[in-house]
């Protein structure tokens, strides 16, 4: 029996839920207290991984007017040496930049144009459950009263705070800064460099190309008790001023409006992932890559996960059971794995020696292009449930 649906949140997650929760049949509502096109502060990139997901989903990359895709990339060790990264040429996109503002206000009209009803400009206020529906608020509207609540409202869920779910003082495992850059004459006008900086690891520096001479260009650093909001604010300043990534921006770069921070959530490990008739998905279930800080494609795998969840089950207590099992199948293994790894590069003579053995060969350093970009998942050589024949050679999405 379909069910009725309010999703909070209309970002990568809530909507990639809301299509397949339409596609499954089910009666899905959409608010968020945003007006789209709106920013997030985000490092624009998509992997492998996410773009399959967009793909299988039908979006249309064209709908995205700054939508950049990259064929390699240049990594940067702590100690200067500089790695050309190779993606696969076997067919398909292996990576691409797409401005926040203009993405997510892209799935929004994906999802509108397949007849889903999305309320923009209007809050969540409070909720209330009963046996056997939820009862919502929201600024502006009349109450609703749906099946299932999907919260996929931010690391400071209001959905999860209002229940007393909410951790106090939690900021998040990562704090990334970013700023768009203009008149890039470098070659970060072009190319996609990542430096692995000794005082940030295992953090790192991004600059991802963007059409017109522009770049996103930024930082994501693990938080701890030693690097505090000054450390944070003073790296920045700093960076744009290091000779290296000078010269790749150019010298007469020009910063445009003023930088943005964010928290990055990555614990999917030990978050509360559903209570009742909600499920949290996106940054709400903290699903970040807690290796790279990257969270598009793990916000579409929780929003079809909580979708797919809610179709198969025939109480809450099967939905929440069920979306429990998909997170554990799908993103358990390769959060526990970026963490071991993420301890390895934080030592820069371990982060110097892997990206060593990464350049050894072409075959190392087009699969570690791979693995970065998540074309598979990052513990797949620890779960053999996950293999296949293809494993080497798969072609990316989009593919004509």
């Amino acid at each position: 029996m379909p069910s009725k649906v309010l999703i909070i949140g209309a970002g990568p997650s809530g909507t990639a839920c809301a299509a397949t929760l339409h596609r499954l049949g089910h009666d899905v509502t959409v608010v968020d207290k945003a007006t789209f096109p709106r920013d997030k502060c985000c490092g624009d990139g998509l992997t492998t991984n996410a773009l399959r997901i967009l793909d299988q989903l039908g979006f249309d990359p064209s709908r995205v007017p700054d939508w950049q895709v990259t064929s390699d990339v240049h990594v940067h060790s702590p100690f200067g040496r500089t790695i050309e990264l190779a993606l696969p040429n076997v067919g398909g996109i292996f990576a691409a930049i797409a401005p926040r503002s203009q993405f997510d206000h892209a799935l929004v009209q994906h999802c509108r144009d397949a007849g889903i009803t999305i309320h923009e400009g209007h809050a969540f206020v409070s909720l209330s459950e009963t046996d056997t529906s939820v009862v919502v608020e929201v600024e502006g509207l009349e109450p609703f009263n749906v099946d299932y609540v999907v919260a996929a409202d931010g690391m400071w869920s209001p959905v999860r705070k209002a229940m007393g779910l909410s951790t106090p003082g939690y900021l998040g495992e990562w704090h990334a800064f970013r700023q768009y850059i203009g008149n890039v004459t470098g070659s970060s006008a072009t190319q996609l460099h990542v430096w692995f900086e000794k005082d940030l690891l295992p953090g790192y520096v991004w600059s991802f190309p963007l059409p017109g001479n522009r770049a996103n260009f930024g930082y994501c650093i693990l938080r701890s008790s030693d690097r505090s909001t000054k450390f944070m604010n003073d790296t920045w300043r700093d960076l744009l001023t290091r000779p290296h990534i000078r010269e790749a921006l150019g010298q007469d770069n020009v910063p445009e409006d003023r930088h943005t921070a964010w928290p990055i959530p990555a614990r999917i490990d030990t978050a509360i992932r559903s209570s009742g008739r909600v499920l949290f998905i996106g940054d709400a279930v903290c699903a970040t890559d807690t290796l790279t800080g990257e969270g598009i494609g793990q916000a579409l795998e929780t929003g079809i996960a909580a979708a797919e969840s809610i179709d198969a089950g025939n109480s809450p207590r099967e939905v929440r059971s069920h979306y429990s099992r998909a997170i554990d199948k799908t993103l358990l293994a390769d959060h526990r794995m970026s963490v071991v790894l993420s301890a390895v590069l934080a030592r820069p003579f371990f982060a110097r020696l892997v990206l060593a053995v990464v350049d050894t060969n072409n075959w190392t350093r087009t699969n570690f292009a791979r693995w970065m970009f998540e074309d598979e998942p990052r513990a797949i050589v620890l779960t053999p449930r996950r293999w296949h024949r293809k494993f080497f050679s798969r072609s990316g999405a989009y593919e004509s």
